[in-house]
């Protein structure tokens, strides 16, 4: 299972309203199965350092089938996952990263989101999900 282009569009637009309604400008990356890219939007003077953060927190979601901040948990010294940032061309572990899921319960994707203080990430990548 995948997710689509035209879910990930509900995703993007959904998370950039949370985005806007929060007073935030955010990058947003959306990620199939195999955490490919699948949709993109930097939203107007959001940070030019989140565009690759955004899109690793995707990615790492989908890789671990998590939350990022979850894994961040797990990767602090004497965590069970610790250094695993350094794995898979650098991941990130800290609020951001979702893993997105069919009405199933089978995971078809991720969003990343970066540009705001962690939780704000987290909060705009949570109303990605909800748009699906």
């Amino acid at each position: 299972m995948n997710i689509t282009l035209s879910q990930a569009e509900k995703i993007i637009s959904a998370a950039k309203e949370k985005a806007t309604a929060i007073n935030t400008l955010m990058n947003i990356a959306v990620v199939d199965a195999g955490a490919n890219l699948v949709a993109f939007a930097r939203m107007d003077g959001a940070w030019l350092g989140s565009v690759d953060i955004a899109i690793k927190k995707a990615k790492t979601a989908r890789f671990f089938d998590m939350n990022t901040g979850d894994i961040g948990g797990l990767s602090q010294p004497g965590g069970s996952l610790y250094n695993i940032e350094h794995s898979n061309n650098g991941l990130i572990t800290f609020p951001g990263g979702i893993p997105l899921k069919n009405a199933s319960g089978d995971i078809i994707g991720a969003i990343g989101v970066s540009g705001s203080t962690v939780e704000n990430d987290h909060a705009v990548a949570a109303a990605g999900t909800a748009a699906i």
